[in-house]
């Protein structure tokens, strides 16, 4: 019996006929940039993270991005990021012509420790960036009390953690605004790249709806030099059909991580997830650590089970980042020498769930 990491073939084969009928109404519409069905998930997705405004664009990179450019973060600002996180949140910043600033994570949570951010503020500085890593939300109480006192904005990578909650509060309106990725491998996930940005900020929303599609309300005439960062209606529709599973597929990856936890060896030389007690996360990965990481993997995939490395080299120690070879950040550095991502599909069988703990306990 294999064990894949994600099945995307069977999750579009148990809603095929919801998802073949939203694109054909799609196709048989004639409407094929913006319009009624990316409105609609807007709608629908807002009203989902319990926020005034949702703005379809491109992806999660460009969600982050259009979000500091809205706020006018550019140039001889600052921004300060998790030092462990995917290199995409660190992307936006300089993509946006700002500096990241990277901060250490707290080792339990593998989230950015807020002990540790305002040590890191200067007069640069402009906005924290949080990441809701691996479907768990950052400390966001502690955040906003540093952002707060320096008065910074507050910009949530939200990208693996649609329907978290940090003390019942969904992510996405825990700040200022947030970027979302419906990447198909995404608890809410699409056909193809496609994210959106949630606020509750009626002037940062206005902003965005014209940042992303070339600076312009009514076509011809542009207000600002914008890009071109619009969601797809085919994936807008697409996403409409399977948000409303959504909580039912959380609620799945929520089971099975129960699971994880309650039957993987504790005497082993396994470090499983902590989850605080105010944080309800859901689960886009279950990642694992283990000293010996590599020979694990290996031993799990000679016995059919697919599992992942989120991620192999931090952001500082990227080619791409040599403004930051020199620095060391030994929190992060053993963090992604360590980590292992386990299967935890919503599809998975219950023999699939109990041959993964069978395998991890034999190793």
């Amino acid at each position: 019996m294999k064990v894949p990491f994600l099945d995307l073939k069977n999750a579009y084969l148990e809603l095929k006929d919801e998802i073949d009928a939203a694109y054909q109404r799609v196709m048989e519409s004639g409407w094929y940039i913006l319009g009624e069905e990316v409105e609609l998930f807007e709608q629908e997705f807002s009203d989902y993270c319990d926020v005034k405004h949702c703005i379809g664009v491109g992806n999660g990179l460009e969600a982050l991005h259009l979000i500091l450019r809205g706020f006018d973060i550019g140039k001889g600002d600052e921004v300060i990021v998790p030092a462990n996180t995917y290199i995409a949140t660190w992307l936006a910043v300089s993509y946006a012509g700002a500096t990241p600033v990277p901060v250490e994570p707290d080792l339990q949570t593998y989230n950015i420790n807020p002990s540790l951010i305002e040590a890191a503020v200067t007069e640069k500085t402009k906005a924290i960036l949080p990441v809701h890593l691996y479907g768990q939300s950052a400390d966001m109480e502690a955040i906003n009390k540093v952002a707060e006192k320096y008065d910074l904005k507050v910009i949530e990578d939200a990208a693996q953690a649609h329907g978290a909650k940090d003390k019942g509060k969904k992510t996405g309106g825990l700040g200022d605004a947030a970027g979302f990725s419906f990447y198909p491998g995404k608890n809410l996930g699409a056909f193809g790249d496609a994210g959106a940005v949630t606020t509750n900020d009626d002037e940062l929303a206005g902003r965005i709806r014209l940042l992303r599609n070339y600076g312009s309300e009514i076509k011809y005439y542009n207000e600002l030099k914008g890009f071109n960062s619009r969601l797809d209606p085919i994936q807008a529709a697409l996403l409409r059909v399977k948000l409303k599973y959504l909580d039912k597929w959380n609620t799945r990856r929520s089971e099975i991580a129960a699971y994880y936890l309650d039957k993987l060896n504790p005497k082993s030389e396994l470090v499983l997830p902590y989850v605080p007690k105010w944080s309800e996360p859901v689960w886009h990965l279950f990642v694992i650590r283990h000293l010996r990481r590599d020979t694990l993997q290996d031993y799990l995939t000679k016995n059919d089970i697919q599992t992942l490395i989120h991620y192999p080299i931090p952001p500082h120690k990227q080619k791409c980042m040599t403004e930051f070879s020199g620095l060391k950040f030994p929190v992060t550095e053993r963090i992604h020498s360590e980590v292992l991502s386990l299967p935890i599909d919503p599809i998975m069988t219950r023999n699939q769930v109990e041959k993964v703990v069978e395998t991890i306990n034999a190793f």
